[in-house]
């Protein structure tokens, strides 16, 4: 005790300003870890059309190694959410930075069609656990009051790493060449990591920078780790299958703007890798304030109205019907401005969506974030594991390259509707049968 009769912590937390807070670290090294985790995720679309020319792919094998990726992703999704509450995500985002190092640095060193897959799947292992990871981190460390606002800032520093990744990927390749560029991506990959290490632990109770205060706002049921009891897995997973859905359709037209853009320009309007880099990180930036303004609104709404239904679904109703008006003349129309002004908007309104959607599995079932988020995320997975591979041969088969957002289009409807079924008001009961 002190001489105020405080406790050490409680001296130390008085003393550090409310931006410095342990919560308010843990939330911007999570950040940091998104934002280069989706450096690491999207970095073979910039370096696409080269990648290709020199290994003799097309865009259909193109299209098949980028959804590699997903098929580890997917399946980590249905377990992996188990694994994360019963571990904690200190220890599981620790091993996930240490794959995602290795297996973007290995990357640069490929010599066909084969190696890349196999990275491909390497890296979606080491991602899979991730995010359903930093969402339970979410859960334990942050009030319920901001989860979403978390869930948008850290999307908002995802889409900020898809912004850079053009620009950064063409001036690596220009001084180390696209190979080398991979093993600088990886190397960097390894200071968040260390970050983390630094920064977290498993349980607010024991760290010592937290005050009494800020342990008393946070949700008594994510606080639980080793003692959770056993999730009722299928019970659960039916209470999360809309959530599921919606996610897919969201996920699918994600997926074409993070493995496309590049190439869409490149091909599409004859641009330059410089310019076709350019054009996407533009309309990338779209998504950094979309999912900025998606978190800060639905926890807005939700204080305001004290409503999940209009903090979360109508959110994301808006989000989706959003996008496939801007969606639209990208279909109807080859004039480059207009395009890449309609992409912009497009990718800011489907961004929406992404801080009310990860914020549901919080809302409905709290105890067990982890495994909720991830079986929602499993959605996304799969949409990665077709999205691509889909997008790639309807450009082979077609020859266009507007076509194949039709498939978007439609999937955005589809997820709109499908919303009114997530009912994220209603909380998941732990008592029942299995």
């Amino acid at each position: 005790m002190t001489a105020g009769g405080l406790s050490r912590s409680e001296a130390v937390a008085r003393h550090v300003p409310r931006w410095m807070s342990i919560p308010n670290r843990i939330l911007a090294v999570l950040c940091l870890m998104y934002l280069v985790l989706y450096i690491d995720r999207v970095n073979l679309a910039t370096v696409g059309p080269r990648m290709t020319a020199e290994l003799g792919m097309s865009n259909t094998q193109f299209g098949l190694a980028i959804s590699a990726f997903s098929y580890p992703y997917a399946l980590i999704q249905l377990f992996g959410g188990r694994v994360i509450d019963r571990f904690g995500p200190r220890r599981m985002l620790l091993i996930c930075g240490a794959i995602v190092c290795v297996t973007t640095v290995l990357t640069g060193l490929v010599g066909g069609m084969a190696s890349l897959f196999a990275l491909r799947l390497a890296l979606g292992i080491g991602e899979g656990f991730a995010f359903p990871a930093a969402t339970r981190a979410m859960a334990t460390w942050l009030p319920p009051a901001r989860w979403a606002f978390a869930q948008g800032i850290t999307h908002a520093a995802a889409r900020l790493g898809n912004a850079l990744t053009p620009p950064l990927l063409v001036g690596l390749m220009a001084l180390v060449s696209w190979r080398g560029a991979f093993v600088v991506l990886g190397l960097a990959s390894a200071v968040w990591v260390i970050l983390w290490l630094v920064v977290a632990r498993e349980n607010p109770e024991r760290h010592p920078g937290m005050s009494d205060e800020e342990r008393a706002e946070l949700a008594p049921a994510a606080q639980q780790t080793a003692t959770t009891p056993p999730v009722p897995w299928w019970r659960l997973a039916r209470r999360i299958a809309p959530v599921t859905a919606v996610d897919f359709c969201y996920g699918w037209t994600l997926w074409v703007f993070l493995t496309w853009l590049p190439s869409f320009f490149f091909k599409n309007f004859g641009l330059d890798l410089k310019h076709s880099a350019l054009f996407s990180g533009g309309v990338l930036l779209g998504g950094v304030i979309g999912d900025w303004v998606g978190g800060a609104a639905s926890d807005y709404i939700y204080r305001k109205t004290g409503s999940l239904q209009a903090a979360r679904r109508n959110l994301i109703i808006v989000g989706m019907i959003g996008a496939f008006v801007f969606l639209v003349p990208v279909v109807l129309t080859h004039d480059l401005t207009t395009v890449a002004l309609c992409l912009s908007l497009a990718f800011f309104f489907s961004e929406l969506v992404v801080a009310p959607i990860w914020a549901v599995p919080m809302d409905i079932a709290p105890q067990y974030a982890g495994t909720a988020s991830g079986m929602m995320n499993f959605g996304f997975g799969i949409a990665g594991i077709l999205s691509p591979l889909v997008f790639g041969a309807a450009v082979d088969l077609t020859g266009s390259w507007s076509i194949p957002f039709c498939a978007s289009l439609a999937l955005l409807l589809v997820g709109a509707g499908l919303s009114f079924f997530m009912h994220p008001e209603r909380p998941f009961p732990v008592d029942g049968p299995r």
